[in-house]
């Protein structure tokens, strides 16, 4: 299952079924996924994310399509309508230029808060 925003409150365990994304991370895979393999429609970048993480992530429309009307009217991606594999029409998204100077930056910051968070998971012999 998929989820938006991070689950709030640290009461109960987060069920072991569920992958939480916290935001802003479907933005970067969704720049990431445009940035490798090109123009795709948004069914195409849900499976490519679903692939990638191992099942582990699903996506459904109501998830998917508002990020990609966010990212579209920030100026990350482009979007133009086309025929898909099996002749229905299809909304096509390609990452821009700003899209791929704000993929860079958002790999860096992820980069960074995992360093981070490791820290934290080590045990505290191996921080001296």
């Amino acid at each position: 299952m998929f989820c938006w925003e991070p689950t709030e409150g640290l009461a109960a365990p987060m069920p072991a079924t569920r992958s939480d994304v916290f935001h802003g991370t479907l933005a970067l895979m969704i720049l990431k996924t445009l940035d490798g393999l090109g123009t795709l429609h948004g069914y195409g970048i849900a499976r490519r994310i679903e692939q990638i993480s191992g099942n582990q992530i699903e996506l459904n429309q109501g998830t998917l399509y508002p990020a990609l009307l966010k990212l579209e009217q920030i100026g990350w991606i482009t979007s133009k309508w086309g025929v898909s594999e099996n002749n229905r029409r299809a909304r096509y998204y390609a990452i821009s230029r700003a899209g791929r100077k704000q993929l860079r930056a958002e790999a860096a910051n992820w980069s960074r808060a995992t360093d981070i968070i490791e820290r934290f998971l080590k045990p505290l012999e191996d921080l001296a």
